[in-house]
C-alpha cells in the first residue's frame, strides 16, 4: 500500500475535528482582522496567506498541525512584519465543514426520502454537538434527483428541494444552543 503525502497538513481544533487546509479561508480570516485593525483592503492579506501555505507546504514531517499552531503562526508572522496591531484582531474560527447531501442520499437509497432525513438529522445533530459552527452543504441539485430517481428535473424536484431547505432551516433553528452557527446551503 504506497499513501502520498497531502499537499498540506490537516488542521485539527481543540476537539478533535480535522479539516483541509484552505487559502481562501486563512486569506478571509486575514483580511477580517486587518480591516477591524484599520487597514480596509490591505496590501499584504494575499502575500502573508502565500507565506503560511508555503511555509505548510514544507511542513513534510507532520500530516496534522494543531489549529492553534496555525493561528500562532499567522500572529508570529503579522508581528515579525510590523503589523503587531492587527494580531488582537485574527481570531478565526475552524474553516467550514462540508457534507455532501449525495452522499447521504446515497447512504440512504434512491427514493428513499425519509432515511435521507434521518441521516441528515443525525448528521447535523452530531456536528453541533461537537461545537462545529460553520457548515457547508453541498450538492443539494444532485441529491434531489438521486433521492427521485430521475435524470431531468421536474417539478417534484422543486417540492422536495423545498423541503430538504425548510428541514436544515427548522433545524438550525432548533440548535439554539449554537448561536454563532452558519450554515450554506447549495
Amino acid at each position: 500500500m504506497v499513501a502520498f503525502k497531502e499537499e498540506f497538513p490537516y488542521l485539527r481544533t481543540d476537539s478533535g475535528q480535522l479539516f483541509e487546509f484552505n487559502r481562501d479561508w486563512l486569506c478571509a480570516a486575514i483580511t477580517r482582522a486587518a480591516d477591524e485593525a484599520g487597514y480596509p483592503s490591505w496590501w499584504l492579506t494575499d502575500h502573508v496567506t502565500e507565506s503560511i501555505a508555503f511555509y505548510l507546504h514544507l511542513r513534510n514531517d507532520e500530516n496534522v498541525i494543531a489549529f492553534s499552531q496555525l493561528s500562532q503562526t499567522v500572529r508570529y508572522v503579522l508581528n515579525a512584519i510590523g503589523y503587531k496591531e492587527i494580531v488582537p484582531h485574527f481570531a478565526p474560527s475552524p474553516p467550514p465543514i462540508c457534507i455532501s447531501l449525495l452522499d447521504i442520499a446515497h447512504h440512504a437509497g434512491a427514493g428513499y426520502e425519509l432515511a435521507f432525513f434521518d441521516l441528515l438529522e443525525k448528521r447535523m445533530s452530531a456536528l453541533v454537538a461537537t461545537g462545529a459552527d460553520n457548515l457547508q452543504l453541498c450538492s443539494l441539485h444532485a441529491c434531489v434527483k438521486h433521492l427521485r430517481g430521475v435524470r431531468m428535473w421536474t417539478r417534484a424536484c422543486d417540492a422536495l428541494r423545498e423541503e430538504i431547505v425548510c428541514f436544515v432551516r427548522e433545524r438550525l433553528t432548533a440548535a439554539s444552543d449554537c448561536p454563532r452557527l452558519n450554515c450554506s446551503l447549495r
